[in-house]
């Protein structure tokens, strides 16, 4: 009978399921190099200077060495010595001494090292068991979230992603370099501008006189372009994206929050092919204009624009979809509308301010990694509203909405601004305003600021130069004084077919 029950436990033992000693595993750590570290830093002074970027209080493993190093870290601050008498005065001051293991430990950390030549390369170790740990743990709390059947796999997937972006920023060391290699980046720069006789050294806008004063949308650069609803931003930057796709065949993608993409092609169909946007919903098209249709839809068709029109779209996303865009299809301007309707899913913020900072912030890194102009549309506050007079409706930095951030970390700032729009129709010096657009550069990191004249019609969504007077052919209009014809005012032009992307201002949205 005994055997019996013997031999049913050890079939038993056998069938069970294999234990997973996955969490078993000791978190990576280097206790030894954790107080040899400790030891260096209290026996040359000019030790904590090297390794003050690379260590911080919870990089160390053990709690007591966390508190000796903050110790040894807030002596440094205060520039005061740093030694086995200080670090111990220090810990007694904050209540911590008997906490460490007291004066003894302290002393036996500073016997364990003769000098600290190698600490820099002992702290990257502490630093990446840091990291290490810090991954495990995300890990861990993203396993646990999936195998909780509430939990919204897509929300999960977003904060998963927000984290992990969290943790690599807060750990990416950016090196100092000798001027040496930065010379001959800029000589190389300066020769293939040379080359260039045009003075064109970045992606062409179309615009002469914004060009003449950018040299086009250069690498790296976050420019923002800003408004007052009605203004027409959107359309400033699908004409920017027809000249750059259609005229000068350089790829571009397109990130539409606020649109979708049959809206947003309707636009460019009207833009390029000359049909009002009222026509293209209707259908009603004139011999002439079914011509124009037909002759000029394969500019639209061959070129190489992409188009996403994610709503909502997280700045995390935005970068991995950037990414694979440059990677496959080399892309060479990137163009977000807009700013305010992204979000940063899976961080914690205080305010919508900070969320729109971290944004604008990652938008501005996202262009320098992939080395490409990145354009963000953004609207402005209501401030403008309240101003009087020609001067008070022309938009400011200030009034940039929700963060002072956008400000900072863009490279250019250009507000579109229609002065007939609020029935301004000539400017101080008497010249004509209706049909014109002022494109305001207010702020140029890489050169001069000032303002720039170009032709709107608003039937056709499209910005010109006002010297292309061939883009007019179909509507005869006296020349003003600016060198264009004076056009109608879109605030009076009824067939406008999209007023739910332009409507008047009525309020923040």
């Amino acid at each position: 009978m005994a055997e019996a029950k013997n031999t049913n436990r050890n079939r038993a033992r056998k069938t069970a399921a294999p234990i997973d000693n996955t969490y078993g595993h000791m978190p990576p750590q280097a206790l030894d190099i954790e107080r040899v570290v400790l030891g260096a830093l209290m026996i040359d002074k000019d030790a904590f200077t090297v390794i003050s970027e690379i260590l911080h209080p919870e990089t160390f493993y053990d709690g007591r060495h966390q508190k000796i190093y903050q110790a040894i870290q807030q002596l440094n601050f205060s520039e005061h010595p740093v030694d086995i008498m200080t670090v111990a005065e220090e810990l007694r001051r904050e209540g911590t001494l008997e906490e460490v293991g007291g004066p003894a430990y302290i002393i036996d950390l500073s016997s364990q090292v003769a000098s600290s030549a190698h600490i820099e390369y002992h702290a990257r170790i502490l630093a990446q068991k840091f990291l290490a740990r810090q991954l495990i743990h995300f890990a861990s709390s993203i396993e646990t979230e999936a195998f909780d059947e509430t939990v919204d796999v897509d929300d999960l997937m977003q904060r998963a992603e927000g984290n992990l972006f969290e943790l690599s920023q807060k750990n990416m060391a950016k090196d100092y370099s000798h001027i040496e290699p930065l010379l001959k980046e800029a000589h190389k720069i300066l020769k293939a501008a040379s080359a260039n006789t045009g003075g064109m050294t970045g992606v062409p806008s179309g615009y002469n006189g914004l060009d003449n004063i950018t040299s086009g949308w250069q690498a790296s650069d976050l420019i923002i372009i800003a408004e007052r609803p009605a203004m027409g931003k959107t359309s400033f930057a699908l004409s920017i994206a027809k000249n750059v796709a259609v005229d000068y065949q350089q790829p571009i993608a397109f990130f539409s929050l606020e649109m979708n993409g049959v809206q947003l092609v309707n636009r460019l169909i009207s833009n390029v092919c000359e049909v009002a946007g009222s026509k293209l919903l209707s259908g009603q098209l004139t011999d002439d204009e079914w011509l124009r249709f037909d002759g000029n839809i394969n500019k639209l068709s061959s070129a190489p624009i992409f188009i996403d029109d994610t709503p909502g779209l997280s700045v995390f996303e935005l970068r991995t979809k950037a990414r694979r865009l440059v990677r496959e299809h080399d892309i060479k301007l990137l163009m977000i509308d807009y700013l305010q309707l992204m979000n940063a899913n899976g961080m914690r913020f205080n305010s919508r301010q900070e969320e729109v900072s971290t944004i604008s912030r990652s938008l501005k890194g996202l262009a320098k990694e992939l080395n490409i102009p990145i354009i963000a549309l953004s609207q402005l506050n209501r401030t403008v509203e309240n101003r009087e007079g020609e001067e008070g409706k022309r938009p400011q930095l200030s009034d940039l909405r929700e963060s002072g951030a956008i400000e900072q970390d863009a490279d250019m700032v250009l507000f579109v601004h229609r002065p007939e729009y609020y029935r301004i129709y000539q400017d101080q010096q008497g010249r004509d305003l209706r049909g014109l657009a002022q494109i305001i550069i207010a702020k140029h990191r890489k050169g001069a600021t000032g303002d720039v004249y170009l032709r709107f019609r608003g039937e056709y969504t499209r910005f010109s130069n006002p010297e292309d007077e061939s883009l007019y052919r179909h509507q005869e209009a006296p020349a003003n004084d600016m060198g264009g014809e004076i056009m109608g005012s879109r605030m009076n032009n009824y067939d406008d077919p999209f007023p739910p992307m332009d409507a008047a201002p009525v309020g923040d949205f």
